[in-house]
């Protein structure tokens, strides 16, 4: 149990926060079921209800939707992949942008849903029958999440059952591909306009932070958050912490000889060090959005080592 804590509280705040929300409301949601009108109650406030004008009334569905679960294998793939891909992210990046991605993508993949429920209600909730179909689950900001990631970092990789190494970027584009059969079988349950307007959301957010979106009037202030400039030297701590988690140590300390160093030879290169202090001090002096995608390799690979 003690292990356990110890890893729970070395985990990113932000994804340590989300997964814990996500985790308590699933459980809580299972005890629900014994209490048939309390999971009504539930269902019918929290979870996204699609229906325009009636979401100007709970308009907080755009998010906690994101936040509920039905089975566990519906929650455990979406923490799975946000812990595998999001963590990463967080440290680079920091826990508001993180939160920021996933409230975003999540308000994103509700509004698709809200726009395409009067014309394709099978794939987005909205009303059939007469009845309201609620929606719920984070996948759409699993997926936003995802696809930010994908567009900042494409060379980003993911180790997947089954498939071994593959560029994230693929799993992505996978998933939607599913999502569009999915969409196209008859009487599916699946919400596949959250996902696609999440992974459109994410989309847009990362050709935001690369500056694509600037001379868009209107979109790059939708996603535009704290200027690079104003919160580049937190940015930089953490990066300099990450990338050279050495250097707060004496300066005749022996470095850690990394699986496969030979005569306790040093796991970085002189130039490489000088080509990542480089990239840190650009950062510095313009901000993380103006490092080039070699750079961002380059900086990303720095930090694996």
């Amino acid at each position: 149990m003690y292990d356990f804590k110890t890893w729970y509280y070395q985990q990113p705040p932000a994804l340590r926060t989300i997964i814990t929300i996500n985790v308590v409301v699933w459980v809580t949601l299972q005890f629900l079921n014994l209490w048939s009108a309390g999971l009504m109650f539930v269902r019918s406030h929290l979870a996204l209800h699609p229906v325009f004008p009636d979401i100007l009334l709970e308009p907080w569905q755009l998010v906690t939707y994101s936040f509920m679960h039905t089975g566990l294998f519906h929650i455990g793939v979406n923490m799975l992949l946000l812990f595998w891909v999001g963590r990463e992210f967080e440290r680079m990046h920091g826990s508001e942008q993180f939160w920021s991605v996933y409230l975003t993508t999540a308000v994103g993949g509700a509004l698709i849903c809200l726009l395409l429920s009067p014309i394709a209600p099978g794939i987005s909730g909205g009303m059939a029958g007469g009845q309201s179909i609620p929606v719920l689950g984070a996948s759409a900001s699993v997926l936003g999440v995802l696809t930010t990631v994908a567009i900042l970092y494409p060379y980003k990789q993911i180790r997947l059952l089954f498939f071994g190494v593959v560029p994230l970027l693929w799993v992505v584009v996978g998933f939607l591909a599913i999502d569009a059969l999915m969409a196209l079988r008859p009487g599916g349950n699946t919400a596949v306009a959250a996902h696609w307007g999440g992974a459109l959301t994410g989309f847009l957010y990362a050709k935001n932070q690369q500056g694509a979106l600037g001379t868009l009037p209107g979109i790059g202030a939708l996603f535009r958050g704290r200027s690079s400039r104003r919160s580049g030297s937190g940015l930089l701590s953490r990066l300099k912490a990450w990338v050279q988690p050495s250097s707060s140590s004496s300066s005749d300390a022996t470095p850690p000889q990394r699986p496969g160093d030979t005569n306790g030879a040093a796991s970085t290169s002189p130039d490489h060090t000088e080509e990542v202090d480089r990239i840190l001090d650009k950062i510095s002096e313009e901000g993380y959005d103006a490092l080039s995608d070699e750079e961002k390799r380059i900086l990303y690979e720095a930090s694996e080592s």
